[in-house]
């Protein structure tokens, strides 16, 4: 389903509590602007505003492959993810346990010449390639970073099945490599639980 607010088309992603942003750029001989985040639009799609913390910021060459991260709720990170520069895919997955789309993921390809964003709520996975040398992405999050709360699930685990490009060489960070797939991180006692993120969400949406 997708809607409009204040020119920014708002898409629902098939990971509930994650949506889309399609951007409108406004350019002229000079070059281009684009508002990358609105918090009124944000707002009315997630169901309360944001309290960001701090922004983070990647450079990747090409076929780096970052993710499948999450944090630990509460308090969780939610993020905004934009691409600035060059092109990634990103992918949001559902690593909530309990969650009817429990294992479920959506895609969408964040590209500098077509602006959009993602948004992905607390207790949900992120992770990104990027398609082309010198791809910037930037995120706004809701905590800082926690390193005994933040795990990752394995972004090449073959029951996720996720769709990455095939003409691409990955390069993944150590930890990354040496991730638990999904059903060990489930086993292992690492995932948030559905239980856990929706009333974190509820309490979001009460404040």
């Amino acid at each position: 389903m997708s809607r409009y607010r204040a020119g920014v088309e708002i898409h629902e992603l098939a990971v509930p509590d994650s949506f889309a942003f399609d951007l409108v750029p406004h350019g002229d001989a000079r070059g281009r602007f684009t508002e990358w985040y609105r918090a009124d639009a944000l707002s009315e799609a997630v169901g309360h505003p944001l309290t960001l913390v701090q922004a983070n910021h990647s450079v990747s060459a090409r076929g780096v492959l970052r993710g499948v991260h999450f944090a630990l709720v509460p308090p969780g990170q939610a993020k905004y993810v934009y691409c600035p520069a060059g092109r990634v895919l990103d992918v949001v997955v559902d690593v909530r346990v309990g969650s009817p789309t429990f294992g479920v993921h959506d895609v969408v390809e964040l590209d500098s010449e077509k602006p959009r964003a993602v948004y992905l709520a607390e207790g949900l996975g992120h992770a990104f390639v990027s398609l082309a040398d010198g791809s910037s992405v930037t995120y706004l999050v809701t905590s800082g970073y926690d390193p005994a709360r933040e795990f990752g699930i394995h972004p090449l685990d073959p029951d996720l099945a996720l769709p990455w490009p095939t003409d691409v060489e990955f390069e993944l960070s150590a930890k990354d490599q040496a991730a638990p797939t999904l059903d060990q991180a489930r086993e292992q006692g690492l995932l948030p639980t559905y239980e856990e993120c929706t009333a974190r969400y509820a309490q979001l949406r009460g404040a």
